[in-house]
């Protein structure tokens, strides 16, 4: 016997997400005049090695993901302990996101990259676009790793509603 089944409400569903910590990243891009874009998220993660992929995961409604569509290329900043502020300043979709943080162009791809709140950095170029329910999975090809040096912060973490840091060895 089975039972009909209704895909859990909106609440259920956040709070099924937030009980489960996840590294912090803000994925950026820039538009054809070089305006920057981003956003943070922890729906991000490693897909394959052979070729190097990563995914993350953007909101429909957001200004970035048609930029970064568009471009073709995107960086994630892989924030440490003391990068909150980059956390808190790209979560909201407030305008003037990139004047709350520092960040630089790279040499290499001219994507915007936060030095100061970021422990790691991938540039990536779009592999794929899926659209699944109000978000995007964007999958890259990994075209250039940045390991920066900075705090000797842990990653930032985001669970419970709540940011903390990685311990550190």
């Amino acid at each position: 016997m089975t039972t009909a089944l209704s895909p859990v409400d909106p609440d259920s569903y956040r709070a099924l997400m937030a009980s489960h910590p996840g590294g912090v990243a803000v994925v950026t891009t820039h538009d054809g005049l070089g305006t920057p874009y981003g956003f943070a998220c922890t729906a991000w993660c490693g897909v394959s090695l052979d070729p190097p992929l990563l995914l993350v995961c953007a909101s429909n409604t957001g200004s970035t993901l048609p930029v970064l569509a568009e471009r073709g290329w995107f960086a994630v900043n892989l924030l440490h302990g003391a990068g909150r502020r980059a956390a808190e300043a790209f979560a909201h979709r407030e305008a003037g996101r990139f004047s709350a943080v520092p960040w630089v162009r790279s040499p290499a791809t001219g994507l915007p990259l936060l030095p100061e709140d970021a422990h790691a950095t991938a540039e990536c170029r779009v592999h794929r676009l899926d659209p699944a329910g109000d978000h995007t999975v964007i999958i890259g090809e990994i075209f250039r790793t940045n390991p920066l040096a900075g705090s000797d912060s842990g990653p930032l973490l985001y669970g419970n509603r709540r940011y903390a840091e990685w311990p550190s060895p």
